[in-house]
């Protein structure tokens, strides 16, 4: 047997324990949250090792922020795995049952996967997150991270496994792949005979990869193109914020808007503002002609101009840039969004019910908002603690992938000797 192999049996051993755990998952998850913050000091310096590997082979500022852990943000690992233990058991819920013509009692009850596996970049927070959530599902989980963040990934992976442990729940509940190689990845999309699910979350490249080439049933968390729409009937002052902060809080983050339509009926009078205060903070504006001609009359430096692309209208820049069109109407915007849109996130900035539910209705992702930023868009905002990824799928789970994301389905029967004719 390969590392991987022997790696899929022992988590199929601690599933079948995790399936009737009930209760102690929580114990372990308590265990887990406070482990996470008494060893904060050995998470931080393996996190600085990573970091320091990665300045050195020139990671940009938007992926070293995601690779970055610091004590707040340890601190909020720890409250995510709390929130997860808090939430309500996902196994054994009634999600339907009925008594047909023959005496039978059918229900339909919710279940764990079993094993699940998640492919990711460099992203720490992520070992922390799927490890609650799974084990709180009641799967064992293979994680497999990027070798940006493997030091920090290791550590934590390790006082997670302690912390199980000490609860009295198989170690192996939560196991890391030690590969970081490629062929660790390949070889993890086709283990058909270990794996129940599998979940990549990173990149279009990383996501792509997995969607094309993996045998175990796969749940796309997607990229976010996000778009902001600002509508003809948009309240200036919460139009400007709710740009600003759906940009310009974290360039890193599938949550955060990377592309602007304004409605030409008040792109002469709006945009200038916005385009102002996104400079200002460094973002280039990759901009329409319409709307490179208000630019620059705002007096916005060349420097940060460019006109857009046919590609830039698709891409996740995840980078201070920013793609902007004027449209002419919520047509135009909703459709637009339906084309270049990767079908996570979009908001329309709008006072006008009728338009935004509109928007509501017709945009074809998987969180729409109305005067609310993208970056809302996330489990924990959803009250579901912490989240898997964000799905742009439509079979079994869309939108933020809770505990409920991660559970299967099975049909009970309750019968008193009935035969059937």
């Amino acid at each position: 047997m390969t590392e991987l192999q022997k790696m899929g049996a022992a988590a199929k051993k601690a599933a079948a324990v995790l399936r009737t755990a009930g209760e102690n998952k929580r114990t372990a998850l308590n265990a887990a949250a406070a482990a996470l913050r008494a060893r904060q000091a050995e998470i931080l310096a393996a996190n600085e090792e990573d970091l320091k590997a990665a300045k050195e082979n020139g990671m940009s500022e938007a992926m070293l922020d995601r690779l970055a852990l610091t004590p707040a943000r340890i601190e909020g690992m720890a409250k995510g795995v709390e929130d997860v233990s808090a939430q309500r058991d996902p196994v054994g819920r009634i999600l339907s049952g009925e008594t047909n013509p023959k005496g039978l009692k059918v229900e339909k009850i919710t279940v764990p996967m079993g094993v699940i596996g998640i492919i990711y970049e460099a992203r720490p927070n992520v070992t922390s997150d799927a490890a609650a959530l799974c084990l709180m599902a009641g799967s064992a989980v293979i994680l497999r991270g990027g070798k940006e963040a493997f030091r920090s990934n290791n550590a934590i992976a390790e006082v997670l496994r302690d912390a199980i442990e000490s609860a009295g729940l198989p170690r192996d509940s939560v196991q890391l792949v030690q590969d970081t190689s490629r062929a660790s990845s390949v070889e993890l999309m086709g283990m058909t005979e270990y794996l129940d699910l599998l979940i990549p979350r990173g990149g279009a490249g990383l996501i792509r990869a997995v969607v094309e080439n993996a045998k175990v049933p796969v749940i796309e968390t997607g990229v976010g193109n996000c778009h902001v729409y600002v509508d003809e009937r948009a309240d200036p002052a919460k139009a400007l914020a709710i740009v600003e902060n759906s940009k310009t809080q974290r360039y890193g983050t599938c949550n955060t808007t990377e592309s602007l339509l304004v409605d030409a009926t008040i792109a002469e009078a709006r945009l200038p503002a916005i385009g102002r205060m996104l400079a200002g903070k460094g973002v280039e504006l990759r901009a329409c002609p319409a709307s490179l001609a208000i630019l620059r009359q705002a007096g916005i430096a060349d420097a940060q101009l460019k006109e857009a692309t046919e590609a830039d209208w698709s891409e996740e820049f995840l980078a201070p840039i920013i793609a902007i069109k004027v449209v002419d109407g919520l047509d135009a915007a909703i459709t637009h969004i339906n084309r270049y849109s990767s079908g996570h996130t979009e908001a329309i900035v709008s006072e006008n019910y009728t338009r935004a539910m509109r928007f509501l209705r017709e945009v074809d992702s998987a969180s729409v908002m109305i005067n609310a930023s993208t970056r809302f868009a996330d489990g924990f905002e959803y009250g579901l603690g912490a989240e898997i990824g964000i799905s742009t799928d439509k079979i079994h789970a869309r939108g933020p992938v809770g505990l409920e994301g991660l559970t299967s389905q099975k049909w009970i029967v309750f019968g008193d000797g009935q035969v059937r004719a």
